[in-house]
C-alpha cells in the first residue's frame, strides 16, 4: 500500500516519496518555554508522535528534530515572551526557560510522546544565525536598518504561496507592527536591536541584539536535516507568517524549496474558540493529567483526524475512556483465555484483514479515526467468535501480537498495575458462579463489588464471565 500525505503547499493528497529511500527527515516547530504547556500543545505533539510511530511501523527510519525557542519569540507589543515572564517573576530569563522546559519535557513524557532525536535550543545556535543573516544581506535578500536586520519579502516572487496569502491584501503580517525602519510594512526581523536593560542579547556585526523567531527554525532545521527535508510540521496557525517566512529565508540562502511535505495540525477549540494562553481559556497538560490517564487523553486526541479542529469537552474525553476500556477488556480476555490446541483459523484471518484495513486507513493521510473504527469492528467480531469457542491457542497468540503492534502506533495501552489478587480472581469468579447457581445473588454481588473497588470489572457472558482492569 502507498502512503499519501496532505501537503499544505499544494492543498492535495500526495504520494509519500521521501528524498532518501533509507531515511525520513522530519522537523516540527517546538515550544517557547515561558509557561506550562496546555492541551493545545498536546494535540499537536501527540499527532506528530502518531505520525512518527506509523512511519516506523511502515519500516522507515526517521530522524526527528524539534526545536526549543528560548529567545526571540515576541508578543504583539514587541516584547520577548521569556524576558517579559522573567521580569514578572523577578528572575533571569534562562531560569524561566530551564524551569518550564523541564516541566514541558516531564509532561510530554507522561503523555507517552517519544523524545525527538535532536532538540536544539535557539540560544545554542546564535553564531549560525548571524552567519545566515550575513549571507542573506550579501545576496540582497535582507538589509540593515538602525542596528536591526529585516528580510525584504519583495525579493521572493511567490511569498504567501504556502498559506494562500496575497501580499497586496496584507495590512499586518508580523508579530510586531510595521515601523519606519522597514522598507515594506510586511518585512520581518532577522535580527533585532536590544532594548535597554534586555538580558538576552549578543554582539553582532550590526550591534548588540538578538535573533528573530523565524530565522531560528530555518537555521536549526537545515543544520540537522540538510537544505531539503521531507516533513515540516506545526499547528496550522504557524503556516503564516512563521512557515511562510521560513520558506523565504531558506530560498534566499539555498535557492531551494526547503520542505517536500508541509504537514499541519488543526487547532484545539474550547467553546468554539481556539485554546490559547492569550485568551486564558487553556487547560495545562499537568492539570489534565491529574484528572485523566495519559492513554485516555491520547485516544481522545487521535479519535479526530489530525488536520481537523478538535473540540475540548469532558464528554468526549469520557467517551474515549469508554472506548479504551473496550480495548483493554478485549486484550484482558485474550490473556485470560485457556489456550487449546489447534491451527490458526477464522480469528487469525480476521486480524489479517484488520491489519490491511488499518494500513489502508492510515495510508490515507494518517486517518486515525478510521483506523480506530476498524479496530472496534474487529473487537466486536472477535468477541463473537470467542463466545462461540471458535478459536485456537495459536489464534489467540497471533491476534494478541498483531493487535498490540497496531495499538502501539497510538501508544494507548496502559501498563498493567498489580492489584495483588490476580492469581485468585479465577477462583473468586468460580465461587461467584456457584453462588449465582444457588440463587445467593447478594453474596455474588458482594464479590463483584469488592473486585470493582480494586479496579477489576466483571463482564458476564455466555459460558463464563470475563474480568479486566478498568481504567480509573
Amino acid at each position: 500500500m502507498t502512503l499519501k500525505v496532505y501537503n499544505t503547499a499544494s492543498g492535495e493528497l500526495e504520494e509519500f516519496d521521501p528524498i532518501r529511500d533509507d531515511l525520513v527527515k522530519m522537523y516540527v516547530c517546538g515550544t517557547t518555554d515561558y509557561d506550562y504547556i496546555h492541551l493545545g500543545h498536546a494535540r499537536t505533539y501527540v499527532a506528530y508522535d502518531m505520525i512518527l510511530r506509523y512511519l516506523e511501523w511502515k519500516g522507515y527510519d526517521v530522524r526527528y528534530v524539534q526545536n526549543i525557542t528560548d529567545v526571540g519569540h515576541l508578543t504583539d507589543e514587541g516584547e520577548d515572551k521569556i524576558e517579559k515572564k522573567a521580569e514578572e517573576e523577578k528572575t533571569h530569563p534562562m531560569e524561566i526557560v530551564e524551569f518550564f522546559m523541564n516541566k514541558h519535557l516531564n509532561d510530554v513524557d507522561e503523555l507517552g510522546i517519544k523524545r525527538p532525536d535532536i532538540m536544539p535550543r535557539a540560544t545554542g545556535h546564535i553564531i549560525d544565525m548571524i552567519e545566515a543573516i550575513k549571507e542573506l544581506i550579501e545576496k540582497g535578500y535582507a538589509y540593515e536598518s538602525n542596528e536591526s536586520v529585516y528580510f525584504d519579502i519583495n525579493k521572493i516572487n511567490d511569498y504567501g504561496k504556502l498559506s494562500n496569502v496575497n501580499i497586496e491584501d496584507l495590512e499586518r503580517t508580523q508579530r510586531i507592527g510595521s515601523n519606519e525602519e522597514k522598507k515594506n510594512p510586511e518585512d520581518f526581523a532577522l535580527w533585532k536591536k536590544a532594548k535597554p536593560g534586555q538580558k538576552m542579547k549578543w554582539d553582532s556585526p550590526w550591534g548588540v541584539g538578538f535573533p528573530g523567531w523565524h530565522i531560528e527554525c530555518s537555521v536549526m532545521s537545515t543544520k540537522y536535516l540538510g537544505e531539503r527535508f521531507d516533513i515540516h510540521g506545526g499547528a496550522v496557525e504557524l503556516s503564516f507568517p512563521h512557515h511562510e517566512n521560513e520558506i523565504a529565508q531558506n530560498k534566499g540562502l539555498t535557492g531551494k524549496e526547503p520542505v517536500k511535505y508541509w504537514v499541519h495540525t488543526g487547532l484545539l477549540n474550547v467553546g468554539g474558540e481556539k485554546m490559547s494562553k492569550s485568551k486564558g481559556n487553556y487547560i495545562t497538560v499537568s492539570k489534565a493529567l491529574e484528572k485523566h490517564r495519559p492513554e485516555v487523553l491520547r485516544l481522545w486526541i487521535l479519535s479526530s483526524h489530525y488536520r481537523s479542529p478538535l473540540n475540548y469537552t469532558e464528554e468526549k474525553i469520557e467517551e474515549a475512556k469508554d472506548n479504551l476500556n473496550r480495548i483493554i477488556s478485549f486484550l484482558d480476555r485474550l490473556e485470560n483465555l485457556e489456550n487449546n490446541d489447534g491451527e490458526k483459523g477464522e480469528l487469525s484471518d480476521r486480524v489479517d484483514v484488520l491489519v490491511k484495513e488499518f494500513e489502508r486507513a492510515m495510508d490515507k493521510d494518517f486517518n486515525s479515526p478510521k483506523a480506530f473504527a476498524e479496530i472496534y469492528n474487529f473487537i466486536k467480531e472477535a468477541n463473537r467468535l470467542l463466545d462461540k469457542d471458535e478459536f485456537s491457542g495459536r489464534d489467540v497468540e497471533y491476534v494478541k501480537k498483531k493487535l498490540k503492534e497496531l495499538l502501539n502506533v497510538f501508544n494507548i495501552i496502559p501498563e498493567k498495575r498489580s492489584v495483588g489478587l490476580e492469581e485468585f480472581i479465577p477462583e473468586l469468579l468460580d465461587i461467584r458462579e456457584e453462588l449465582r447457581d444457588k440463587g445467593e445473588y447478594e453474596l455474588a454481588d458482594e464479590i463483584r463489588n469488592k473486585l470493582k473497588e480494586i479496579g477489576i470489572e466483571i463482564e458476564d457472558r455466555e459460558g463464563s464471565p470475563l474480568w479486566y482492569q478498568k481504567l480509573d
